[in-house]
């Protein structure tokens, strides 16, 4: 043996106290009394290793800012925390977690056979001889392929259709100016993710819901269907839905609601639209927003899918959960993310910018791993 291999030697006779040859990795500081805190007794995982997932979200160097997080686990809230400033009896902007609440009223409008999910729908200026909108289907609307020419990010933003149709020439009759937007593709040829297309949406389901066009009348009327058939069956009580000037339904971007009220929504989809065993919405339905579109393997009717289509920044992790998760994604970082296989729904809300958000949910993702599928 000669001098030069002694040491290595000596490092492999001690594969068990490898910190001493400096190949371990440093062993992670101990978790405060406060990360403990936030999560319950049995979580339905290892607790330590829970605690320091959600602790790990907090850190706003690489992430942004998480102000709430919720992890549920069959049917019961395994962690909860809030930043400083925040607690349960905060509303959050929904931005486009919106969009799959707007899919559940319009599914509950088809299942009470006002709306059919082929046909043309009540969209007047469609309906005028010759207009090739008229081709366009309820389930290509929910499929975000209408052909319509929305665009969702544009350069300068203050060109994107969803900044014009929000808050510039749009935002007193957002319907009106996102049904008026000419074709660019044939109805149901291409995949383009746009939220005036869930305006078109929320309109459709106050046409469905009266005739009238004054705008008290038409908020009147969804907010009561909304809070009958959904947000208190639900025990979502502290949800506002914001509307236009036209009484519309802002279906796609604006709906305010506590992280807890989330949750309750998300475990609503993870029991397929039913909830103490009262079905909602047809389980069919359900089924529904989970099915890919023709033209997108990542998205349903309004709802996000973990399907790996190579999509080089895809919105979810299917490299590290079940293909079965979906979720509502909303502007800036905000999710609730619903895995059955799990028995698992996690919302994390927050503000994050898009290279914040990736590393972000690479953490929300050690959650999921914790759960094995059943």
């Amino acid at each position: 043996m000669t001098l030069k291999s002694a040491p290595l030697i000596a490092c492999l006779g001690l594969l068990p106290s490898l910190a001493a040859c400096g190949d371990a990795p440093a062993e992670p500081p101990p978790l405060t009394e406060e990360a403990l805190a936030v999560v319950s007794a049995d979580p339905g995982a290892p607790r330590e290793e829970l605690a320091r997932a959600v602790d790990e979200l907090f850190d706003p160097e690489h992430l942004g800012e998480t102000r709430a997080l919720v992890v549920m686990h069959a049917g019961d809230i395994a962690a909860e925390r809030y930043a400083p400033g925040y607690d349960a009896n905060t509303r959050f902007v929904s931005w486009s977690m919106a969009k799959t609440v707007t899919a559940v009223m319009i599914g509950m409008l088809v299942a009470d056979g006002r709306l059919r999910l082929d046909d043309s729908p009540p969209v007047p200026r469609w309906q005028r001889p010759g207009d090739p909108r008229g081709e366009i289907t309820l389930r290509q609307l929910l499929q975000m392929r209408s052909g319509l020419r929305h665009t969702e990010a544009g350069d300068p933003p203050y060109e994107s259709s969803e900044v014009r149709m929000l808050f510039l020439d749009g935002r007193d009759d957002m319907a009106a100016w996102a049904t008026a937007q000419p074709l660019e593709a044939e109805p149901g040829r291409q995949f383009e993710y746009s939220s005036a297309t869930t305006v078109i949406l929320a309109d459709i389901a106050a046409r469905a819901l009266t005739q009238s066009e004054d705008s008290d009348t038409r908020r009147q009327a969804v907010d009561d269907y909304l809070r009958t058939r959904l947000f208190r069956p639900l025990g979502m009580d502290s949800m506002v839905p914001e509307y236009d000037a036209s009484g519309t339904l802002i279906g796609g971007s604006l709906m305010h609601g506590t992280a807890r009220d989330w949750a309750r929504f998300g475990e609503f989809l993870r029991h397929g639209g039913s909830v103490r065993g009262s079905q909602l919405v047809p389980r069919r339905w359900i089924d529904l927003m989970r099915t890919p579109s023709p033209h997108a393997q990542h998205y349903g009717f309004q709802t996000w899918l973990n399907r790996d289509d190579k999509e080089e920044e895809h919105p979810l992790f299917p490299d590290r959960a079940p293909d079965s998760v979906f979720a509502a994604i909303g502007h800036m970082g905000q999710y609730v993310i619903v895995s059955p296989e799990q028995k698992l729904t996690v919302v994390r809300l927050g503000h994050s910018d898009a290279e914040q958000r990736r590393a972000m949910l690479r953490e929300v993702a050690d959650i999921f791993e914790l759960y094995p599928a059943r």
